[in-house]
């Protein structure tokens, strides 16, 4: 059993089913069913949520239920899907990624809707503080990060004149990301390489372009299709000899070089824990929008090692996890 296939029996997810409509166990009596959408396929966050709502007393098929419907990086499905688990009557929309959420937030106006990430788009919600409608949660705040990122890579590679940017161009919200990027790289004077890509087959010809332009570094704007790939992405990353920075985890974990950002495990946890509270009977309405308390710093020593760069001794106290 590998990695992915482990993690959906975890997830009580089928594995006779495609991607975009795994489904998990029917409901039981009038136990609520959540609905679980998103763009991507990132199981192992939704297994923490799962877990946290385990942790609340909620028991699958007795009195909670699930429907997931994951696009696994197919963008033009998510409105399909959230279209049909609005037909389903669920008790309460759950949403990773920007596009989930608001697909989520057209095809309903009554079914609560509680984000995990995302949730900064202008439109999605009235404010943070007073959401209004149906639409709460967490974001993850990733656009509004990405200046910081950028100064965290300057710090490790201070010389550095020419960045490239991995981004995919078929996902909407890389785009807010990229102009912040582009602003923060403009005041230190860094040319950019503007590498988006539309398929994962295209990542191999867009890291040897970033060594034909002498790129010195790489930023990866996360989004459901790269982090599926995220594995070859850090290899092509190494084997090109292009340090790596990356707003997730998980990316660093699977061999790039840095990472800052909210925990986004923690994230689906925090967003299990409104799940909770709306099944209770609060309204979306009335639940703040929450910003993540905490930004971890993860760094790679062992990538680091492999491209021959020293990271900074103030920088390595800095950081809230070091892989060796």
């Amino acid at each position: 059993m590998n990695r992915r296939q482990a993690l959906l029996a975890l997830l009580g997810l089928s594995l006779g089913l495609p991607a975009a409509r795994e489904s998990s166990a029917q409901p039981t009596g009038k136990a609520p069913v959540v609905g679980l959408l998103d763009a991507g396929e990132r199981l192992e966050w939704w297994a923490a949520f799962r877990q946290q709502l385990r942790e609340l007393g909620y028991i699958e098929g007795q009195n909670v239920s699930f429907e997931a419907r994951f696009a696994s990086g197919k963008y033009e499905q998510v409105p399909v899907l959230a279209q049909e688990l609005v037909r389903l009557k669920v008790a309460v929309i759950v949403t990773s990624g920007s596009v989930a959420a608001q697909a989520a937030k057209r095809a309903t106006s009554t079914i609560p809707i509680v984000i995990a990430t995302g949730g900064s788009e202008p439109g999605l919600v009235a404010s943070l503080a007073r959401p209004g409608g149906n639409v709460t949660g967490v974001t993850s705040i990733g656009p509004e990060l990405a200046g910081k990122r950028f100064e965290t890579l300057r710090e490790v590679l201070p010389t550095m004149s020419r960045l490239a940017v991995l981004w995919h161009r078929d996902n909407p919200a890389s785009a807010r990301q990229l102009r912040e990027l582009e602003a923060a790289a403009r005041s230190s004077k860094v040319g950019l390489q503007d590498l988006g890509v539309k398929s994962a087959g295209e990542l191999a010809g867009a890291f040897s372009a970033m060594t034909q332009k002498r790129a010195r570094a790489v930023f990866v704007i996360a989004g459901p299709l790269f982090f599926s790939e995220r594995g070859r992405i850090s290899d092509l990353a190494i084997k090109h000899q292009l340090p790596s920075i990356h707003g997730v985890s998980e990316y660093v974990e699977a061999g790039g070089l840095l990472s800052y950002g909210p925990s986004y495990s923690d994230l689906f946890r925090h967003a299990a824990v409104y799940v909770d509270k709306i099944l209770k009977g609060a309204k979306p309405a009335d639940l703040p929008i929450e910003q993540p308390t905490k930004l971890e710093l993860v760094i790679n020593l062992k990538t680091a090692r492999a491209l021959g760069v020293t990271i900074p001794r103030l920088i390595l106290l800095r950081a809230d996890r070091v892989i060796d």
